[in-house]
């Protein structure tokens, strides 16, 4: 959450109210774009258990030893 600290005097002249403006319109700019990438964050698809299915295969020899590591395997 962000928050935002306004000082607004009881008069306001020309000058300070363009200011006032323009530092609104940043901060509701903010907030908009902030606002859609939670929502496009939301909206992104969560995968289900099982979707992976027959994409990846294992080598026929995935559990055989190693031959780099011979001198750390015990005899």
């Amino acid at each position: 959450m962000k928050t935002i600290t306004l000082e607004i005097p009881d008069t306001l002249d020309w000058e300070s109210e363009e200011k006032l403006k323009a530092e609104l319109t940043f901060y509701l700019s903010e907030l908009l774009e902030e606002k859609e990438s939670y929502q496009a964050l939301k909206a992104r698809r969560i995968p289900k258990f099982g979707c992976a299915k027959g994409k990846f295969r294992m080598a026929a020899d995935f559990d055989a030893p190693i031959d780099h590591f011979d001198e750390y395997m015990p005899s």
